[in-house]
């Protein structure tokens, strides 16, 4: 397995985060690694949308076609625009090397709460 880097852009665009992660690994475990504001609230189960991105435009055409529940998921979600994802469903692999993903404004994280 190689490493695959991770450009996390604060909501403001301020600030970008270089992660690294592994092959395998979910977008929502590291960006929580790397203490992202990703909440995550149903780990994983797309019960929620608190782990909404926007993926990079040059980017969200390598992911896979999201599936009907994450669209369904999405549609709750604050902010979303034709390249948003949940994070908890995008993979990494080594074609994603590079990812650039954007931290919505609308995005709320009750961990630090």
């Amino acid at each position: 397995m190689s490493d695959v880097t991770v450009n996390f852009v604060s909501a403001d665009g301020e600030q970008t985060v270089i992660a690294k992660a592994s092959e395998g690994d979910d977008l929502l475990t590291v960006a929580q690694i790397h203490d992202q504001p990703l909440e995550g609230t149903c780990e994983g189960q797309m019960a929620c949308s608190t782990c909404h991105v926007i993926v990079d435009a040059d980017d969200f055409e390598k992911l896979p076609e999201a599936t009907e529940m994450e669209e369904d998921m999405l549609d709750l979600a604050a902010g979303a625009r034709r390249t948003s994802r949940l994070a908890c469903q995008i993979t990494l692999t080594s074609e994603l090397d590079g990812l650039t993903v954007h931290i919505p404004s609308e995005s709320r994280n009750m961990q630090g709460v």
